[in-house]
Order: structure tokens, then C-alpha cells, then sequence
């Protein structure tokens, strides 16, 4: 075979194959580089392993593990939670240092976090010991609430959030502003009043019983004093 016609069989094998390929760069995948002790979804993951919106990733004490997606750079610092949503992280535990052109948020409880420009961004975000920690390298960050259970007490604001300047850093209580987690359940909200209706039906009828004597039985012993 000739090298002109295998250069035209390697470019109908391209046609063919890129148009397959396209919609998986655009389903919002990434690959995750570690070297071991990093895991996925409940499985320790090999290096060079492709990561999908919804997968949960864990780094082990002493263990990173690096994250390229599309216009994007995240380093998930050792003994860190996360959860990759595509254009979002969701950092349950620990630290990630992100690089974005895309504009990659990362979301804490009820803060989230937003570069501003859509330019290279790089910044760092934390939550350890229910303490966030913002710091904006290159580029300025935006910290948003997704909810009102409380205001954002300390640092420069404006309507839609505070706003962390390059080379500065800001840290927020979860408690304070996110509010207090929700407690377990009790007896008062978790009863149907229903069920607490027929309950007391049932224990009325049941001292009715006992008061009574109830229906009479036939005794265990045929003698009787």
C-alpha cells in the first residue's frame, strides 16, 4: 500500500470518528490525574481517569489529585471532598485551587463562588472546620448567597455579593450565614397527626377495656375459690 492511499484512509477514518467525538468535549467531562489514593465515587481511581457531572471525588491524607476540564485547572488538595458538576465544584471538605478561562465556580452550603471576568482567573477555596476561606490570586471572585437564611456580615458587598479583590482573601462562618445545619427529626415533626388521632382513639378504647374488665374469658382452671 502506497503512502497516498494510506494518508487517505487515516483522513476518512478522522471524518468518520471526530463528528462521534464531538458531543462527548461537550458533555461537560474532565480527567482527573492523581498518583494514587484518590478516589471515585467509593473506588480508588487510576491515574487518568474521565470524570462525569455527579461523580464524587475523595483525596486520601497526603494525596492530590488534579482536575483538566474544558478551559479549566483544578487542584483538589489532599484530604478534600468534592463533587464535580461539570462548570461547577461542589467542595464538601477541604481545598481546591482553581485556574479558569470559563468561568468554573465552586459552591460551599449556600455560598458560591464566581470569577468575574471571563479572563484566566485563579483562586483558592477551603472550608475546613465550618470556616470558608476565599482568596483571589489573579483576577477578582465574587461570593454569592443562594439563599437567605442570613446576611454576609464582614468584608466590601454589593447587591449581588461580596466581592474578594486580587491578592486578597475573606473567610466566612457557615453558621452566620448559612444558618445553623437542620437537627434529626423528633416525635413533633415527624408524626402525621393522623396517626396521633388513631393513637389516642386506640388508648381510649384500650382504658375503656381495662376499667371494664373487658369481654369475659373463660378462667385457666376449671375450680373456683
Amino acid at each position: 500500500m502506497s503512502v497516498s492511499t494510506l494518508s487517505r484512509l487515516v483522513c476518512c477514518a478522522l471524518i468518520l470518528v471526530l463528528p462521534a467525538s464531538l458531543p462527548a468535549i461537550d458533555s461537560g467531562s474532565a480527567i482527573l490525574h492523581t498518583q494514587g489514593s484518590v478516589w471515585v465515587n467509593g473506588s480508588e481511581a487510576p491515574d487518568a481517569t474521565a470524570i462525569f457531572p455527579g461523580d464524587l471525588l475523595e483525596t486520601k491524607p497526603g494525596f492530590s489529585a488534579t482536575l483538566n476540564a474544558d478551559g479549566s485547572t483544578v487542584l483538589i488538595q489532599p484530604e478534600s471532598i468534592v463533587k464535580f458538576q461539570g462548570d461547577m465544584l461542589v467542595l464538601e471538605h477541604g481545598s481546591v485551587s482553581v485556574g479558569t478561562s470559563k468561568a468554573m465556580r465552586v459552591k460551599v452550603n449556600c455560598l458560591m463562588v464566581v470569577p468575574i471576568l471571563t479572563q484566566w482567573t485563579q483562586y483558592e477555596v477551603s472550608d475546613v472546620s465550618a470556616r470558608v476561606l476565599v482568596a483571589a490570586r489573579k483576577n477578582d471572585v465574587k461570593i454569592n448567597r443562594e439563599d437567605n437564611h442570613a446576611k454576609v456580615s464582614k468584608g466590601p458587598e454589593t447587591e449581588s455579593g461580596a466581592i474578594v479583590h486580587e491578592g486578597e482573601q475573606v473567610t466566612r462562618e457557615e453558621s452566620e450565614v448559612c444558618g445553623a445545619p437542620p437537627g434529626p427529626a423528633t416525635a413533633g415533626n415527624v408524626l402525621n397527626p393522623k396517626w396521633i388521632a388513631a393513637g389516642a382513639a386506640g388508648g381510649g378504647i384500650l382504658l375503656w377495656l381495662l376499667l371494664h374488665g373487658g369481654p369475659s374469658n373463660p378462667p385457666i382452671s376449671s375450680w373456683k375459690p
